[in-house]
């Protein structure tokens, strides 16, 4: 089952010429999703050519405006396409009031259903949940109520052994099943366990999303042993007095929670445009959390 993850944007409050603010498309088995929407995401979208016809559900972690400005524009586009398909916006309750103003004001009619689901940045909660993945939310500590996501796979789909297939003469139409882990049983009546048709599956993979937030190890404990970690890194720790004021993280810190969560892999992003070179921020991380990454625009990280 395919999880990915698509960096838009990796800058905080401002965009710059070669940066824009937050913002991440999400695929697992063919669901498409958004994490954040900053200024430019939707043209983002496109000059990575991710389809916004695609996306379903859209999950804001904060209503400053480095996370949200892009949302009406990317609605209002989808609206312009005659978008049919149902849209589910997940946020902190102060989203849907601005939508709302925005949509009221404009006199904006949708061509499709748009869910709000207002969550409680206070709670732990699953928000999302099918068959193939589920999504919690979780506090986040900034200035504005603000809520973290983790995506969690449920399982992954098997790996055919088409040979072997082929061999028995599975009809292809028995597929799908087989990688759901499904035994396939024959015209005469004869079972042909699943083991036999495919190779193991991988274990599950996790992500988790941490924006806005100053450093504050009630993080960890929801996003204890996960696979894949985003975190903001907005300053280096020099300017340490700076993220506690507006209430940040810095490259330093994010490594700390990363290796206390046992994390297998860090990306930082939301980065000051202070920083030219972003390599800093890097290192920074690197020397408490060696397995980091950064969240370089146009970047998709296959998580496996």
């Amino acid at each position: 089952m395919a999880f990915e993850v698509t960096i838009l944007g990796n800058s905080s409050a401002s965009p710059t010429l070669n940066r824009h603010p937050s913002g991440q498309y999400i695929s697992i088995c063919d669901h498409h999703m958004l994490i954040d929407c900053g200024e430019g995401t939707q043209m983002q979208l496109q000059r990575y050519k991710i389809k916004k016809s695609k996306l379903s559900h859209i999950f804001i972690s904060h209503v400053h405006g480095d996370h949200i400005l892009g949302l009406p524009g990317l609605l209002l586009s989808m609206n312009l396409m005659k978008h049919e398909q149902p849209v589910h916006v997940y946020g902190p309750k102060e989203l849907f009031e601005i939508l709302d103003t925005f949509f009221k004001h404009s006199e904006t009619d949708f061509t499709f259903p748009l869910h709000y689901i207002a969550l409680d940045p206070n709670a732990s909660e699953i928000v999302l949940e099918n068959l193939y993945f589920r999504v919690k939310s979780f506090p986040l500590f900034h200035r504005v109520p603000t809520i973290g996501y983790l995506f969690e796979e449920r399982f992954t789909l098997k790996k055919l052994n088409v040979d072997q297939c082929q061999k028995l003469k599975v009809p292809f139409t028995h597929f799908n099943d087989i990688k759901m882990g499904k035994d396939y049983v024959t015209p005469e009546g004869k079972t042909i366990r699943n083991e036999e048709l495919t190779f193991p599956s991988t274990q599950p993979i996790s992500y988790a999303y941490c924006s806005d937030t100053i450093f504050d190890e009630r993080v960890i404990q929801s996003i204890e042993d996960v696979d894949y970690l985003y975190h903001e890194a907005t300053f280096m720790h020099d300017k340490l007095d700076r993220a506690i004021k507006t209430m940040h993280t810095t490259a330093k810190q994010a490594g700390i929670v990363a290796k206390k969560a046992k994390a297998n892999q860090l990306i930082i992003g939301h980065f000051s445009s202070r920083y030219e070179d972003l390599t800093l921020l890097l290192d920074e991380a690197k020397s408490e959390f060696p397995l980091t990454q950064l969240a370089i625009e146009g970047t998709t990280f296959i998580l496996e």
